[in-house]
């Protein structure tokens, strides 16, 4: 038994590292997955946050020397504007996951409001490849305050699950005039304060839930999550250098329509 639920953290840490920064939606197929391998306990609720963390830390270290360069250059107004535009982004959502946290765990956590919200993301990548305008930021260090607060806005709306935190930031920073590749990493930048807020304060709430015997499940699913993370962040980075998002759009409409027949 022990080795089976090894296995389940095994199979979870490899979604949430996979799908965490892609257009996808992770906490969508994190609730499908665990839900198909019978993982729902309120320990594994617990699971999907440590691992979480796994996925952040590979966004660190593959980030690590352009953030030590941050901070220690906060002297410089680059620098400072870099730090503003995160926090400026990281606002709205933080606000609105303290004021819904509740009602949104209640009521959309379940398989048939993935399914539906994998659907019509799909369906926006596709309208928003169509019809956005051309880029006119390059670079992450070229945004404004302005397009900060837009991309956070937009950020909001992955409060509910399978709308993808990545897809709704990075679509939105293409939206508002980034290139592909500056709304990618600032999408990763972006993730990390927001990710660290979320996981600390879901594990605040479920501190007592916590318990040592769960420490080498954790692990292992902790462990994958941060290598499957650093090959899923370095692929998507080369895949936007050439290609749009459209793969990504007709894989959330085939895969959201498949999970709504399963549970039908």
């Amino acid at each position: 038994m022990e080795l089976l639920i090894l296995l389940k953290a095994f199979i979870l840490g490899l979604v949430e590292g996979a799908t965490e920064f892609l257009p996808v939606s992770s906490t969508g197929h994190l609730i499908i997955v665990g839900d198909i391998l019978n993982f729902t306990d309120e320990r594994s609720k617990v699971f999907k946050i440590v691992i979480q963390l796994g996925a952040i830390l590979a966004i660190m270290w593959e980030y690590r020397e352009r953030l030590i360069h941050t901070v220690a250059n906060l002297h410089q107004k680059s620098a400072q504007l870099f730090v503003l535009n995160i926090g400026i982004a990281f606002i709205p959502a933080a606000v609105l996951g303290v004021l819904f946290h509740g009602d949104i765990k209640d009521l959309l956590f379940n398989p048939f409001t993935v399914s539906i919200a994998l659907i019509v993301g799909g369906f926006a990548i596709l309208a928003i490849e169509r019809w956005a305008p051309p880029a006119r930021t390059p670079t992450v260090d070229d945004m404004t305050p302005l397009q900060a607060l837009k991309i956070g806005l937009a950020q909001s709306v992955a409060l509910i699950p399978g709308v993808s935190r990545a897809g709704a930031t990075i679509l939105g920073g293409v939206v508002f005039g980034l290139s592909r590749q500056a709304a990618t990493q600032f999408s990763f930048f972006l993730a990390i304060p927001i990710m660290f807020a979320a996981t600390g304060y879901d594990l605040f709430k479920s501190w007592d839930l916590l318990s040592p015997a769960d420490v080498p499940i954790f692990a292992v699913g902790f462990i994958t999550a941060f290598f499957a993370a650093l090959v899923a962040v370095k692929t998507l980075l080369r895949y936007v250098a050439h290609h749009d998002f459209r793969i990504f759009a007709w894989y959330r409409i085939i895969f959201g329509l498949v999970v709504l027949a399963y549970y039908w």
